[in-house]
């Protein structure tokens, strides 16, 4: 299914190129010419809109670092420094820390679209497991970033987050003072996490590439979750997707500046507009919002060890998920059972993520308990059990086939399009 580009060069330059580095048709038959199933919805454009928020974040943080001192005695004043004394500082700062949350709301719509429709089962495991690689590295760049402020909950939050390694038997310990530097959360912590808060964009960049390669050499999923078997059910991804793709990010970009414009905090906390005191705790720790269902998974466990491992547990079950899920059909859109256990799952993740939020005592701890069981179950009883128990509905015999009866998400026009291989 991998793009073959009928790209000819028309000058002596092109031509010379195109003999030595190939570089234009390749970007033509991965992003022009590629053939692309024409019933593609809007869920699709969140990876585009996930490319150009990951483009924004790296373009941004090269602008703030040149302002931001890694010292633990002058990073709260270099903050200030930027929202204060830089030109449009406090813009660069808004988009960047609220680009933080628009990238983890357009991953999370990406990561279920892809759960709903099967984009993980057979050929295209590998690009969901660098999806899943991606989502990890968001992670750990997320965490490091929002310790750089050097406020109150950026301090405590490092302090109590890097502690939970402290429960690996044997080398938990060494592990800590590594990443610490040191025997407490200091100045060495600052730096490190820096360095590699810096970094690790880049390398979501190169992940990116192996994602969107894997899918290009497999194709993409669609609706129906049926494998394009003629020219007719494709369409060239320029100019249709390319249009549709631009339409989503400024839609998205709508919703991005109103948070970073008119609330630019709403998604942060207060306590971190108070410079970090390691004498003094806050009355509630919280991670940032994306990390509460995870959080959530940590407090329900009692045990420090056990809580540790179902919060990493919950992201590598992703890892195995294609081989976990036993249904021979891929799209949830023909599957009326899982449809069902679907949204409870969406709705337990959800409920995890307010949970997270809460604090550990009472009927929190309780039905966080009950959601990490469901959380599990989803995919290690549900799933593995509904490829034997479901009846799915007839799955239509070709792309074309479900657009011409309706159910297309095709674009405008798309009838006319001609025919790409």
């Amino acid at each position: 299914m991998a793009g073959h580009s009928n790209y000819v060069p028309q000058s002596a330059a092109a031509k010379w190129l195109e003999s030595r580095l190939p570089v234009i048709s390749l970007v033509r038959g991965s992003f022009v010419d590629f053939p692309t199933p024409k019933n593609l919805n809007y869920w699709w454009t969140f990876g585009g809109i996930l490319f150009f928020v990951l483009i924004a974040q790296i373009l941004t943080g090269i602008v703030l670092v040149m302002h931001y001192t890694p010292n633990t005695l002058l990073a709260f004043g270099s903050v200030e420094h930027i929202m204060r004394d830089v030109n449009f500082g406090w813009l660069l700062r808004y988009l960047h820390s609220n680009g933080a949350s628009m990238f983890f709301i357009a991953v999370y719509i990406h990561i279920f679209r892809g759960l709903y429709y099967g984009s993980y089962k057979a050929p295209r495991e590998i690009s969901w497991i660098l999806g899943v690689i991606i989502f990890l590295i968001m992670m750990g760049t997320a965490f490091m970033g929002y310790v750089l402020p050097w406020g109150q909950m950026s301090f405590w939050g490092a302090t109590v987050i890097t502690n939970l390694f402290s429960a690996i038997p044997l080398v938990g310990e060494s592990i800590v003072t590594w990443l610490w530097g040191g025997f407490a959360v200091d100045n060495p912590t600052l730096n490190r996490f820096f360095s590699l808060h810096y970094l690790l964009p880049f390398m979501i960049f190169g992940v990116v590439i192996l994602h969107v390669w894997a899918f290009h050499t497999t194709g993409n999923n669609n609706p129906t979750g049926v494998q394009p078997k003629t020219k007719q059910d494709t369409l060239p991804f320029h100019p249709y997707y390319t249009v549709k793709d631009l339409f989503a990010i400024v839609v998205f970009m709508i919703f991005f500046c109103w948070f970073a414009f008119y609330l630019p905090n709403y998604l942060g906390h207060a306590d971190n507009y108070i410079e970090a005191n390691p004498l003094v705790t806050p009355a509630h720790i919280v991670p940032e919002w994306y990390f509460l269902p995870f959080y959530a998974i940590l407090r329900a466990v009692p045990d420090k060890l056990g809580g540790v491992v179902l919060m990493f547990g919950a992201i590598a079950v992703l890892f195995i998920l294609p081989w976990l899920d036993t249904s021979k059909v891929r799209s949830g859109k023909y599957r009326p059972l899982f449809k069902q256990f679907f949204w409870i799952f969406a709705v337990t993740c959800v409920a995890l993520g307010y949970l997270g939020a809460m604090p550990a005592e009472g009927i929190y701890v309780t039905l966080s308990r009950i959601f990490t069981a469901y959380y599990f179950a989803h995919f290690l009883l549900v799933l593995p059990l509904l490829g034997f128990l479901e009846k799915p509905r007839p799955l239509p015999a070709s792309i074309s086939e479900a657009v011409l009866k309706g159910g297309s998400g095709m674009p405008a026009g798309a009838t006319s399009a001609p025919e790409t291989k």
